[in-house]
């Protein structure tokens, strides 16, 4: 004896969808979005100056702090280090008119020691910042 729900004869065709493989799809799809987030939402988070139309407060000193591919940080062509470079950094902050720092990492540069370098800049205080020398990246890669 069979059980029959509703009245359904046995050779017609079944008229509903069966969604549970739809629904499991589903969740693995939103699984594997939720492990991905986290991994494109590391960054380093650095403030940047904002670009400001007056152009009269230029002060032509500008300091360069360059990192070579051996991790020597320098501070316009005197090495230092990172203790250094902050009492630097507080010394340009004193003055009048903030000159300008230019960062100039090698390509080969070790990313830890560029990240050093640049949160003693952040920590300072900043304003007028840049980066030069990017052209040289173009021919790395």
């Amino acid at each position: 004896m069979s059980m029959a729900v509703g009245d359904r004869d046995e050779n017609e065709p079944m008229m509903e969808m069966n969604t549970t493989p739809l629904i499991d799809v589903m969740l693995v799809l939103l699984i594997m979005f939720i492990i991905t987030i986290p991994v494109q939402t590391h960054a380093v988070k650095i403030d940047l100056p904002v670009p400001t139309d007056n152009q009269n407060n230029v002060d032509p000193q500008k300091n360069k702090v360059m990192i070579d591919a051996a991790g020597v940080i320098s501070w316009n062509g005197t090495a230092i280090d990172l203790a250094q470079l902050a009492q630097y950094l507080e010394e340009t902050k004193a003055l009048p008119v903030e000159p300008e720092l230019q960062v100039q990492p090698d390509p080969f540069a070790r990313y830890y020691i560029v990240d050093n370098v640049m949160a003693v800049i952040k920590r300072s205080g900043v304003g007028k910042l840049g980066f030069v020398g990017n052209e040289q990246y173009a021919r790395v890669f």
